[in-house]
C-alpha cells in the first residue's frame, strides 16, 4: 500500500500505524468529527505535553524569577578586607570556618542579631554547570548597626562576619552568621568572593568571581521590627532594588537569595551562583561606604 485515504504514505512498507507523528498529525487533522471544539485543543496539548516532558523535571534555581545565567560581577565595596583596601583577613590562620559571628586569632568579639545561615552552591558553567567542587568562598557583611569590621570605626579592633568555606562534592559552602542590617544608600546585601582554590585567597587578583547575595524586602521588614536593628528600618524605606547602585540593572533577578524561617528560629537564605571561567572576572573595588 503506497497511499491511506488519499494522502501518501512515508512509509510503504510498513503498516498504518507506524508511519511517524507527522502523519498521524494529519490524519486527525483529517477526521474532523473526532477534534472538533475542545477535543482539537485536547489532543494538540497532549502531544505538546509528551513531547517536554523532560523539561518539566528540571530543578528549580534559588532564585525568584528562575533565571541562570552567569552570577553578575559586582564591586566588593570600599571594606573587603582582602589585602585590596588595607586590611587583609585572609592572610590569617583561622579564617577558613562555617560559623563567622565571632573574631578570630587576637580579636575576641561576637555579632549579635537575628540568625542566619547562607548556602551558596557554586556551579562551573564552563564545565556544563557540574558543582564546582573546591572552590574557596569568602563571604563577608555588616552587623546589625550597618558597621563592618576592620574597618567602621567602632569594630576596627574585630574581624567577625568574615570567613571562607571550600566548595564540597555539590558545590556548596555554608556560613553561620546574623541577618545584616539595612544601611543608607543600599540594599540589604551580603558579599562574596570566588577564589579557584583555599590556595588562592591570599590574593585578591585571583577572584573567579565577586558578587553580591541581595535579601528579599518581606524578610528584611521582619528582622528590622526586632531589638537592635531599629535604624534599617528608616533606611530600608529609603531605598528599592531600583534606586540600588548596585542591583538596579535587573532588580537582583540573579542575586536575590531563596529564604525560609523566622525571626525566631532563624533564617536559611540560600543562592546558586554560576560561575563562567571563559569570562574575564570585572568585579571588586569602589562602592558606597556605610554611614559611620
Amino acid at each position: 500500500m503506497t497511499d491511506y485515504e488519499g494522502r501518501r504514505l512515508p512509509r510503504p512498507d510498513e503498516e498504518v500505524v507506524d508511519q511517524g507523528l507527522g502523519f498521524d498529525l494529519g490524519t486527525l487533522m483529517s477526521r474532523r468529527h473526532l477534534l472538533r471544539g475542545v477535543g482539537l485543543g485536547a489532543a494538540v496539548l497532549g502531544l505538546a505535553a509528551c513531547s517536554d516532558s523532560g523539561s518539566d523535571n528540571t530543578t528549580a534555581t534559588s532564585t525568584s524569577t528562575g533565571a541562570t545565567g552567569e552570577i553578575p560581577e559586582e564591586t566588593a565595596g570600599p571594606y573587603p578586607g582582602n589585602g585590596s583596601n588595607g586590611p587583609d583577613v585572609l592572610e590569617q590562620s583561622g579564617v577558613v570556618r562555617g560559623d563567622i559571628r565571632s573574631s578570630f586569632g587576637t580579636a575576641s568579639g561576637t555579632a549579635q542579631g537575628v540568625p542566619m545561615t547562607l548556602e551558596l552552591t557554586i556551579l562551573d558553567m564552563a564545565n556544563g554547570d557540574k558543582p564546582f567542587t573546591g572552590t574557596a568562598v569568602y563571604v563577608w557583611h555588616c552587623d546589625r548597626a550597618g558597621q563592618y569590621s576592620l574597618y567602621s570605626e567602632a569594630v576596627k579592633d574585630q574581624n567577625y562576619l568574615r570567613g571562607v568555606q571550600i566548595a564540597d562534592a555539590s558545590g556548596k559552602t555554608t556560613f553561620t552568621s546574623i541577618f545584616p542590617a539595612c544601611y543608607s544608600g543600599r540594599w540589604p546585601h551580603i558579599h562574596f568572593e570566588v577564589y579557584p582554590g583555599q590556595a588562592d585567597i591570599t590574593d585578591a587578583s585571583k577572584t573567579i568571581a565577586t558578587s553580591q547575595v541581595a535579601l528579599p524586602k518581606a524578610t528584611c521588614g521582619a528582622v528590622y521590627a526586632t531589638t537592635g536593628y531599629e535604624d534599617s528600618v528608616r533606611t530600608l524605606g529609603e531605598v528599592s532594588l531600583d534606586s540600588d547602585n548596585v542591583f538596579r540593572d535587573d532588580s537582583a533577578a540573579l542575586q536575590m537569595g531563596a529564604v525560609s524561617g523566622d525571626v525566631n528560629s532563624g533564617y536559611a537564605v540560600s543562592l546558586t551562583v554560576r560561575v563562567d571561567t571563559r569570562t574575564t572576572p570585572a568585579g571588586g573595588g569602589g562602592g558606597a561606604p556605610p554611614p559611620r
